[in-house]
């Protein structure tokens, strides 16, 4: 790609950038990727690779499916290092209460062609040993999965043939993607795949970083064979502001164990937040008593990039002509990946997407 400028410019080089790249190259673009870092070391290194169909909203619901989908279609070109597990999610409830909520959770679910099963206490035992007594049951969906993320978007860049330059971006508008060194890199059109940094190339995009902490341990094989969230998830994960802690836990490929999750609002520093992390352990223990038995070899944070209404930024900035969003995907980056690279490819050859591409468009912002 030596001379001319490219089609596409691509600022951010994790799974949402990597993808986009992958898509854009399909349709016969010349991409390049600009990555301050390694690829897929950012956000994207950070995260737990689950790939989840999420109905908390229809567009969520959709982006998120036909993202699985997509994935579905992917893993089985990709290398053994993607860690590909086809693990199902479990849902897990505390009480009558939350079980009600599980019920919701199926009709919505088989209301959209989603297969989910309704596990009763016995079930969820049977289903899941290292789950503690008590707990009344739970909701299975057998299609979600897990990877690992950084082989995944390697895998994209490469395949998708883009040019891939280090350097790191410190504005992003119609002229070009200023680096800190003073070179503007030129294309068609520049798309803003740059995370929980969006908003700082671009002052004016509401994306704002929301702090979290995983924690990753040595190999036990088949102490968890689903990833497993509590129902109280939902409730934390779109907790308008302040720190919390819920139950997210992920077997992986290796044998390993990953436990999550925490957010915090206002938090910047990359640094383990002790009373953070003991209370996301804590939280995991109340559901599985042996977790604390297994020896962690790693904890670390990373910054998801939060919208105010929940949803992406997929598709034009208005009030510029060739500066287009990919962001803001919240916890949701590493299943959304694909779909959003397939919105951003359509929209910018032309074609019809698959989804309605409305509810992502940066124009429900108001920005002129």
């Amino acid at each position: 790609m030596n001379g001319a400028a490219p089609d596409v410019l691509i600022v951010g080089g994790g799974i949402v950038g990597a993808a986009c790249a992958w898509e854009c190259s399909l349709g016969g673009l010349k991409v390049m990727v600009v990555e301050a870092d390694v690829p897929g070391s950012g956000a994207t290194a950070a995260g737990m690779g689950h790939i989840v169909a999420m109905e908390d909203s229809t567009p969520e619901f959709h982006l998120t499916r036909y993202s699985q989908i997509i994935w579905n279609e992917l893993v089985h070109e990709m290398p053994a290092g993607v860690e590909y597990l086809p693990c199902g999610t479990l849902w897990v409830a505390v009480d009558e209460e939350e079980m009600a909520g599980a019920r919701r959770k199926q009709a919505s679910y088989l209301g959209r062609g989603v297969p989910a099963e309704l596990l009763d206490a016995r079930q969820l035992a049977e289903a899941e040993p290292s789950l503690r007594s008590g707990l009344v049951g739970g909701l299975l969906v057998p299609e979600d999965s897990a990877l690992y993320p950084p082989v995944a978007a390697q895998w994209l860049l490469t395949q998708s043939g883009a040019e891939v330059r280090r350097g790191r971006v410190v504005s992003i508008s119609d002229s070009g993607a200023q680096l800190e060194d003073g070179t503007l890199l030129t294309a068609g059109i520049i798309v803003n795949a740059a995370g929980a940094m969006s908003s700082k190339l671009m002052p004016g995009v509401p994306v704002t970083p929301r702090k979290g902490h995983l924690v990753i341990t040595e190999r036990y094989p088949g102490f968890l064979r689903h990833q497993v969230v509590e129902l109280g998830y939902l409730k934390s994960a779109h907790a308008a502001g302040g720190d919390s802690v819920a139950l997210n836990v992920q077997p992986r490929a290796t044998g390993q164990v990953l436990i999550g999750s925490s957010r915090q609002h206002g938090a910047t520093h990359k640094e383990i937040d002790r009373p953070i992390l003991s209370a996301m352990l804590r939280r995991a223990e109340e559901y599985l008593p042996g977790i604390m038995d297994l020896v962690a070899v790693r904890c670390w944070t990373g910054f998801r990039a939060t919208t105010p209404d929940k949803l992406p930024l997929i598709g034009p900035w208005p009030g510029t002509q060739r500066v287009w969003l990919a962001t803001g995907h919240e916890g949701l980056g590493i299943t959304t990946g694909p779909a959003t690279g397939r919105l951003v490819a359509d929209l910018i050859l032309g074609r019809t997407p698959a989804i309605p591409a409305q509810p992502y468009l940066p124009a429900r912002c108001g920005h002129a």
